[in-house]
């Protein structure tokens, strides 16, 4: 993964206080010890300098390589189709555009669940959501609620959000700008990131849902729950096709990682949205996401023609 030069440039800063305190304070050099802490102190910002000039030629790099690539998911009709699906899993319905305003605590732990993507106010995307929207309008409508959403954050607690906080979200979803902040906030938080990386990794337009998807459920974290740890696991399991593995065979190894990830979340949880969509789709070899596609969430049955 390309987290090795962040985590060079924590380690640098530490390297170079090594140096200088091994220095005796009483070197019979008398500059030794103002020579090892210079030496050091320039030393960190070059390391530090260095490391950036790798990720970013390695950024670059990725740019080039999915520049060359076909759109895949990114194309306008296949992204719209994706909302489709991911919409069928969080609101049950595929006309994602109507769930601007949704708003309700579904007793999972995350708090309310709100907007078209499931913004949750214990999982801090809910926040952010509302903090950026805030520096584009601070008279809006919810900022009022900010003090609270950062008290509640990482529970599910709604203390200074009830009554009100419902109905002010309902309220601003009515406007044009809050719901293009809302798209904005999908797209920036999971679905570029969740597609960028499914492109590295060699996937197809199928690959890119599951792990856009994914993205949006386990959250684009590092821990073992989270989208990133899964894809450790997947990948401990299978190769990708970028590393010369077979597509089908990996993308079955992150589903079966993904599922069991689900059910310790939440034991009894319904899984459709990875056996009834994903591996359905998956199984039919439709690795380009190709409609007319059918599907099955919840023992709801759903077409796109």
């Amino acid at each position: 993964m390309r987290r090795a030069g962040v985590l060079l440039l924590g380690a640098v800063p530490l390297i170079a206080a090594g140096v200088y305190f091994m220095v005796p304070a009483d070197s019979e050099d008398g500059g030794g010890a103002d020579t090892a802490s210079t030496t050091a102190s320039a030393a960190a910002p070059s390391s530090r300098e260095d490391a950036k000039g790798r990720a970013e030629r390695e950024r670059a790099a990725d740019d080039a390589l999915i520049a060359g690539l076909p759109p895949g998911l990114a194309a306008p009709a296949k992204k719209e189709l994706a909302q489709r699906l991911v919409s069928s899993a969080e609101n049950s319905t595929t006309e994602w555009r109507t769930a601007y305003g949704t708003i309700e605590d579904l007793g999972d732990g995350d708090g309310y669940t709100a907007g078209i993507i499931g913004f949750c106010t214990g999982t801090h995307d809910l926040l952010t959501l509302v903090e950026r929207y805030t520096e584009a309008d601070p008279d809006n409508g919810l900022a009022r609620y900010l003090p609270a959403l950062r008290e509640v954050d990482g529970t599910d607690s709604h203390e200074g959000l009830d009554p009100g906080f419902t109905a002010a979200w309902r309220a601003e979803a009515e406007l044009p700008a809050f719901r293009e902040a809302q798209e904005e906030e999908r797209d920036r938080v999971y679905f570029e990131p969740a597609v960028r990386l499914a492109k590295l990794d060699g996937l197809g337009t199928l690959g890119q849902f599951v792990y856009y998807d994914a993205m949006v459920f386990h959250g684009p974290d590092t821990d073992a729950e989270g989208f990133y740890g899964l894809r450790e696991r997947a990948m401990a399991k299978a190769r990708t096709p970028a590393r010369d593995g077979s597509e089908k065979a990996y993308l079955t190894a992150f589903l079966d990682v993904r599922r069991q990830a689900m059910e310790a979340k939440r034991p009894g949880i319904d899984t459709s949205r990875v056996d009834t969509a994903q591996r359905r789709f998956l199984a039919a070899g439709n690795l380009g996401l190709a409609t007319p596609l059918e599907w099955e969430m919840y023992g709801d049955a759903y077409r796109v023609p």
